[in-house]
């Protein structure tokens, strides 16, 4: 068994300073991609207040397990940022860029819950869509040509749910549709260069947010299921990341071009587990509960 299938490939994460993006930017990189991974919070300046994750501590996490990355501080919805990105991507390997992984969000202290769409605040729900929508695109549009010069690549989207109903918040819920949209017309225009774009959702994300909010940590988050009995079937970031390390190293993932897919069902298909073991299914269980 090759416990290296993505070594010599090279990949970017965009969105790595914490949760699924530094997950599977860690699984990349365990399967021997090089990895640039990119964000906004660096040591000594954080981009999110009251997180202390950087794009240097997911770097060197990757490194810590054998495999090669390159942080880079990008702000991706600044064009001439993303730009220089992938200029020195291609300076520096040769014009290769295997897979692209869109992980941008940051979207979570600028979503209310609480109040319909006329009464939050525009300015935060028009900055959603800048971090997770244009920023996207922007990163695509740059990306791109280095897979379809070579007629051959990977672009992900990473997303919340895998339709188009309402998710609870217009702005958050007009962003992750639209990742889902994204990839669906990115594959249609991509197929004819040999390049997949494909999204992809987590379940119920144990986050280092998600612990914050209960209140706990990785070793006693079932502590928290008192709390809300969902969190039962929670996952880490890793079984994200493993997914799309999976869905990477597989040599016919064109059959997969324009789909979103559940890390539940990728994981039965691929057959890996959760880091803890476990195999959840967030797809089943909401069908199962209707929700």
């Amino acid at each position: 068994m090759n416990n290296k299938p993505l070594h010599g490939q090279v990949a970017l994460v965009a969105g790595t300073t914490r949760g699924g993006g530094r997950a599977i930017a860690m699984a990349l990189g365990e399967a021997g991609a090089t990895v640039y991974v990119t964000g906004r919070s660096t040591r000594g300046h954080a981009a999110m207040a009251g997180r202390p994750e950087t794009i240097e501590e997911s770097a060197e996490l990757i490194g810590g397990q054998g495999g090669t990355a390159v942080p880079v501080r990008v702000d991706h919805t600044v064009e001439q940022e993303v730009q220089a990105l992938f200029d020195r991507i291609r300076a520096e390997q040769n014009g290769r860029l295997d897979i692209l992984v869109n992980s941008l969000w940051g979207g979570d202290p600028l979503t209310d819950w609480s109040k319909p769409f006329w009464e939050h605040s525009l300015a935060d729900g028009l900055q959603m869509q800048r971090q997770a929508v244009a920023a996207h695109m922007m990163t695509s549009y740059h990306g791109a040509p280095l897979m379809v010069e070579r007629r051959r690549g990977l672009i992900v989207e990473v997303t919340d749910g895998t339709d188009y109903r309402y998710r609870g918040n217009l702005y958050y819920s007009l962003a992750k549709v639209s990742a889902i949209h994204l990839a669906q017309a990115m594959a249609k225009d991509l197929e004819p260069y040999g390049v997949t774009a494909l999204a992809i959702t987590p379940g119920f994300l144990r986050s280092e947010a998600m612990l914050d909010h209960f209140g706990v940590t990785e070793a006693t988050w079932q502590d928290a299921v008192a709390k809300d009995p969902h969190f039962a079937q929670s996952e880490t970031p890793h079984y994200l990341g493993r997914a799309v390390a999976a869905l990477a190293a597989d040599p016919h993932v064109a059959q997969k071009a324009g789909k979103t897919l559940v890390s539940g069902d990728v994981a039965a298909e691929y057959g890996f587990t959760d880091v803890d073991g476990r195999r959840p299914n967030w797809r089943v269980y909401a069908e199962k509960h209707g929700f």
